[in-house]
């Protein structure tokens, strides 16, 4: 599995990111390209521990299972539910996201799992690895959304 603390990784991400652009069509779902980069940042903040979330009751549940499958090499499938916290619906500024969520990714390489949480809001105790692998297949799930 690919890791964004491997500079390889990190480097193809940025160039994949700079492939897309405002007009970029999805393949799937509902967002554009904006929308996808600013909810691409939200997980990244998470994993950064800019953010906090509390536990809910349905991760509780079922998160451990969940993880188990989303943390394999199998890519994710289109069309996976999101988190509510995570949706972008509203009109967003391309430039300003890719900007943003490309200094993310740089604060998120360059951590190497310093500042991860130890529990995930869904999925429960993670260890780096397993936000690493997150965090890589969520970013490539979105960019193969559009093209890239």
């Amino acid at each position: 599995m690919k890791s964004l603390y491997q500079p390889e990784t990190y480097q193809e991400l940025i160039s994949r990111l700079n492939l897309l652009h405002t007009e970029s069509p999805n393949q799937w779902g509902k967002m554009d390209a904006a929308q996808m980069l600013a909810h691409c940042s939200c997980p990244l903040k998470l994993a950064l521990g800019d953010t906090q979330q509390q536990r809910s009751f349905i991760g509780r549940l079922l998160g451990g299972f969940v993880k188990k499958t989303l943390i394999s090499d199998k890519p994710f499938d289109h069309n996976m539910p999101t988190d509510k916290g995570f949706i972008v619906s509203d009109e967003r500024d391309f430039e300003k996201e890719k900007y943003q969520l490309m200094d993310l990714l740089r604060r998120f390489h360059q951590d190497q799992g310093q500042h991860a949480p130890s529990v995930h809001p869904f999925f429960g105790k993670m260890n780096v690895k397993e936000w690493d692998v997150l965090q890589y297949k969520h970013l490539d799930h979105h960019l193969r959304q559009f093209g890239c």
